[in-house]
C-alpha cells in the first residue's frame, strides 16, 4: 500500500470519527421542527428536591438556551401559555431542569413576556405526550407575600406562601399537589389556608386522659405547645405540637400517636408519613428531635427540634356546699 493511500485512509477514518462525537444537536430557538427526544434532552438533569421562588425569575437568563414559541408548543399546547400570557407569542422560554419519573418525565420552565414572568413544571408520558402544566412561581400576584415551590423527591409539588400581616407578624399558607395522569392534571391533595397570626391555641386532645407519668403540658408561652395525653395502648402516649418560631415567621403541628421505647423516649414513626420524629422525657421537661423530614407539618426554614417545659396540672377546685342547719 503506498503512502499516499494510507494517508487517504487515516483521513477518511478521523473524518468520520469526528462526525460521530461532533454530531451537532438541533437548534430549538428556530422555527424548524425536532424530534421530541431532542426537546426533552435539552432539559438538564435536576437535582432532587428542586426549589422555585420569585428569585429564580429574577435571574439573569442565558440567551443562548432559550427556546422558540413555535418549537415549545409543538409539545406544550399553547393553551397553557394563553392562561397566563395571552394571546402573546414573543415569547422568551428557558429550560430550568428535568426530572424523570417511572412512568412520566417533568420539565421546568422558565418563561418571560407580555411584562410577566413564571417558571412551569411541566408533566409528559413516556412517548413525550403533553399530560398536565402548573405554575410554580409567577410575578403577577401580591407583592406583600414570599412564595416558593419545591417539586421533591417523590414527585410532590409543595407550594408556600408567605404574608406579611398589617401588624408585622407572618402568616403561612401551603398547597400540595401531585399529578393524575389519567384526569390529565395536577391534583391538589392538601391545603394550609393562608390565615392571619394565631392568637389562642386549642388543644384538640386537652379532654383525653393523662393517668401516664409522662402525659402531660409541656409549652413555652401561649402559642409553643407540647401535649402529652395517654395512648390507646399501654405503650403509646397521644400527642399534640405546635409551635411558632421567628416571630411567626415559621410555624409547625402534627397530631399523631408516639410508641414508647424506653422509660423516657417515645418515637412518631408511622407509614406513608416520611416524619420521625423523638420525644426526651425528664421529670421537667420534653426534647423534640426530628430525626427524618417532617417538612409537610411545618414551614421550610424551621423544625420541631427544641425543649419545653413542664407546665404544673392545675386542677379543677371542688365546689362545697353547705349543709342547711337543723333548727
Amino acid at each position: 500500500m503506498t503512502l499516499y493511500r494510507k494517508l487517504l485512509l487515516l483521513a477518511l477514518s478521523f473524518m468520520l470519527l469526528t462526525g460521530c462525537k461532533d454530531k451537532k444537536k438541533p437548534s430549538l430557538a428556530g422555527d424548524d421542527p425536532v424530534e421530541a427526544s431532542d426537546f426533552v434532552e435539552f432539559f438538564p438533569a435536576a437535582d432532587l428536591p428542586f426549589q422555585f421562588s420569585d428569585s429564580t425569575l429574577l435571574k439573569k437568563d442565558n440567551d443562548s438556551l432559550r427556546i422558540s414559541y413555535k418549537v415549545f408548543t409543538q409539545f406544550i399546547p399553547d393553551s397553557v401559555l394563553m392562561k397566563f400570557f395571552g394571546k402573546e407569542k414573543k415569547l422568551k422560554i428557558y429550560p430550568l431542569g428535568k426530572a424523570e419519573a417511572v412512568k412520566e418525565t417533568y420539565l421546568f420552565a422558565k418563561i418571560n413576556g407580555a411584562g410577566k414572568k413564571a417558571a412551569f413544571v411541566i408533566a409528559l408520558d413516556k412517548s413525550s405526550k403533553f399530560i398536565a402544566a402548573l405554575p410554580a412561581v409567577r410575578t403577577d400576584l401580591p407583592k406583600s407575600s414570599v412564595r416558593t415551590t419545591v417539586f421533591d423527591k417523590r414527585y410532590t409539588i409543595t407550594k408556600t406562601q408567605l404574608r406579611k400581616n398589617a401588624d408585622g407578624s407572618l402568616s403561612e399558607g401551603k398547597d400540595v399537589y401531585v399529578l393524575n395522569a389519567d384526569a390529565g392534571n395536577f391534583m391538589l391533595i392538601m391545603t394550609d389556608a393562608l390565615e392571619d397570626k394565631v392568637t389562642e391555641l386549642i388543644n384538640p386532645i386537652d379532654t383525653l386522659p393523662r393517668k401516664h407519668k409522662l402525659s402531660a403540658d409541656y409549652a413555652i408561652g401561649k402559642l409553643n405547645l407540647v401535649s402529652i395525653r395517654d395512648g390507646r395502648k399501654t405503650d403509646r402516649l397521644s400527642f399534640f405540637i405546635h409551635f411558632e418560631k421567628d416571630n411567626g415567621a415559621c410555624t409547625g403541628e402534627l397530631k399523631g400517636e408516639a410508641i414508647i421505647r424506653s422509660a423516657n423516649l417515645a418515637e412518631y414513626k408511622v407509614g406513608g408519613d416520611p416524619c420521625v420524629l423523638q420525644f426526651r422525657f425528664t421529670s421537667s421537661s420534653v426534647t423534640l428531635k426530628e430525626m427524618e423530614g417532617c417538612g409537610a407539618h411545618r414551614g421550610l426554614r424551621c423544625a420541631f427540634d427544641g425543649s419545653f417545659p413542664r407546665k404544673k396540672e392545675i386542677k379543677p377546685k371542688a365546689v362545697k356546699t353547705k349543709l342547711a342547719k337543723k333548727r
